[in-house]
């Protein structure tokens, strides 16, 4: 269906500080029934402070929030939920100790039992499984959340959120872990849902989606409104101007240096997958690039050569030098670190600094007879973090309030201090925006020219078909082929990711 009608949600005004920051200045914004509004802009634009506002996470200073055109106070999540207002947040928020159908229903169980209460497990897993086949979600109501990739956590939090039957359904990057398979799904059931009448505000960095799915599209900058496009107005390089206030440029692939150090994985297989076993060569100078589909291997071979997972067997050189690998700070030692694909969970402690974060992993290089020196910490965590433009108050603050784009030039502050010899990037620009992965693809490139071995995991495959020199493709565990600069396309790389026949395997050495 068209979004008709007059607005069914209205934000006027909308205004909040944090500790001295001015996240939101007046903004405003409405939706119609049945409409999908895209709200995009940078990071720390004020996207998921103003949805955080709506979603009864946190109280506006000043503004008004109208329903049905009458004036509301959203008091907290539970009253949202009752107004008919559900949440997918960007950051995962599963419990991961309890199984996928007690995350898809939490707090709303069905039970039996009289005073009891006890949950009626056969109507909760009932309950289920047509959210998870609506998403095409392949895993069991009873199966553990902590035992589920990234990509699927992501879609149980979007089972959740469908299964509470919202009228206004917000959609903070739902899309940042999924393949484009699963992307595709997703947006074919946001269609579904508008022409039931639903009403979805989509927030998402991948500008294509925004073309394809929504009506209409409001962008903030620095807080503020800073226009709207609709219909054939929505338009990428229009959305950037909008964003950034300036047109892009990716940076162009040069002719990279080529020198004789290289970084040689002989048949390495790690027990967090038994079907993983790989042999590659990258060279200094050049970007490498990974594709795959979710459950290839591909992160599970960056975690074991990182030392984050066991690895029984294989042999490991860099610059002819055989490392032994036996846990993370082996790896650290040899200038080898990983940017993993799950910033908050593996990358950062979010209750702790920006300093303290950056510093961490060579604290030994700050310490003076045991003492940390907490000047040349500081001195070290600014000059890092304004190499890379970290949007923050200070280096003192806690790194859980900074945004996503943020939060992961924070964890490539901390290895960039480190002076790294082979830097991994798994999914390095999930959930950021189009200036921040800007700045990130030129940092990839600025590493590869000084020299370091820079090996890219991505399942967008415009991203490692910009930034890559060569592109392994892996299948079940291992590398179905090899794909040439002069021969990089999507459809090549797809092939060998579904290890289809069309495509004969290369070799995967240079």
């Amino acid at each position: 269906m068209k979004p008709c009608g007059d607005p069914i949600l209205a934000l006027c005004g909308i205004d909040k500080r944090f500790s001295g920051v001015h996240a939101l200045k007046s903004v405003s914004l409405n939706v119609r029934k049945g409409e999908v509004l895209a709200l995009i802009g940078e990071n720390g634009a004020g996207k998921s402070t103003l949805m955080n506002v709506l979603g009864g996470v946190i109280q506006p200073d000043a503004g008004q929030i109208r329903i049905d055109g009458r004036q509301t106070v959203v008091r907290d999540v539970r009253h949202a939920i009752a107004l008919g207002i559900a949440f997918i947040h960007q950051e995962l928020h599963n419990m991961e100790n309890i199984d996928v159908a007690g995350n898809v229903f939490l707090g709303r169980e069905p039970r039996w039992g009289g005073p009891l209460q006890l949950i009626d497990r056969g109507r909760l897993y009932a309950a289920t499984r047509p959210y998870l086949e609506r998403l095409g979600l392949k895993v069991e109501p009873r199966a553990l959340v902590a035992s589920l990739s990234l990509a699927q956590r992501q879609q149980v939090e979007i089972a959740r959120a469908l299964a509470l039957e919202a009228r206004i359904l917000i959609m903070d990057e739902p899309t940042s872990s999924l393949t484009p398979a699963e992307t595709d799904r997703l947006l074919a059931v946001i269609g579904d849902l508008q022409s039931t009448g639903v009403s979805v505000i989509y927030i998402s960095h991948r500008l294509s989606e925004v073309k394809r799915v929504a009506h209409r599209v409001e962008v903030l900058r620095d807080g503020r409104n800073a226009g709207s496009l609709c219909g054939d107005e929505i338009q990428e390089p229009a959305m950037v101007r909008l964003m950034v206030g300036r047109d892009l440029a990716i940076p162009q692939r040069a002719a990279s240096q080529m020198l004789s150090d290289s970084f040689d994985v002989e048949s390495v297989r790690t027990l967090a997958n038994p079907h993983v076993a790989v042999s590659f060569c990258a060279r200094a100078g050049q970007i490498l690039g990974f594709a795959g589909l979710v459950g290839a291997g591909r992160s599970e071979l960056a975690r074991a050569i990182c030392g984050m997972d066991p690895r029984p067997s294989g042999q490991i050189r860099l610059a002819g030098r055989t490392l032994r690998i036996q846990c993370a700070r082996d790896a650290i030692d040899q200038g080898i670190y990983l940017v993993p694909e799950d910033r908050r969970r593996s990358g950062l402690i979010g209750r702790m600094s920006i300093r303290e974060n950056v510093t961490l992993p060579g604290l030994r290089r700050y310490a003076r007879m045991g003492w940390v020196d907490r000047a040349r910490e500081t001195c070290a965590a600014a000059r890092e973090c304004q190499t890379l433009n970290v949007v923050s108050p200070s280096v003192e603050a806690r790194v859980q309030n900074l945004s996503g784009g943020n939060q992961q030039k924070v964890v490539l502050a901390k290895w960039l201090s480190m002076c790294p010899q082979v830097m991994f990037f798994d999914e390095p620009t999930r959930g950021i925006d189009v200036g921040a992965k800007a700045e990130i693809y030129r940092l990839m490139r600025q590493l590869a020219d000084r020299g370091v071995v820079v090996i890219v995991i991505s399942s967008d495959l415009e991203e490692l078909l910009s930034v890559s020199d060569r592109i392994l493709v892996m299948h079940e565990g291992r590398i179905a082929g090899e794909v040439q600069h002069e021969a990089f396309s999507e459809e090549t790389i797809m092939h060998l990711a579904v290890g289809s026949s069309l495509a004969e395997p290369g070799e995967a050495r240079s």
